[in-house]
């Protein structure tokens, strides 16, 4: 999986492209763990996201869990019809922004 940071002041958007599994999450949480400093509005890019399992799943409410603390912003956005099916059936399209 590549991530592809984009910073601007207080935002910041991380565009992910390949597959969010078992194996890249880390690779993401990291990312997310070492960027977010004085972030307050989070973006994750999803356009060419091609596949996001339990593992990424996590990633995200862990993303959603830290911007809440920090009274921050959180958004997905470009999700494929693929992806926001499996958002649909784990109710994360409940609890998420998607744009």
């Amino acid at each position: 999986m590549n991530i592809i940071k984009k910073a601007e002041g207080e935002a910041l958007t991380l565009a992910l492209e390949g597959r969010l599994d078992t194996i890249t999450s880390p690779q993401l949480d990291e990312a997310i763990d070492a960027s977010l400093d004085g972030v307050t509005d989070l973006t994750l890019d999803l356009a060419e996201l091609t596949y996001i399992s339990s593992a990424g799943l996590r990633v995200l409410l862990r993303a959603l869990k830290k911007m809440n603390a920090v009274k921050g912003k959180f958004r997905v956005t470009n999700a494929n019809d693929t992806i926001m099916e499996i958002f649909d059936v784990t109710g994360f399209a409940e609890i998420l922004t998607i744009e």
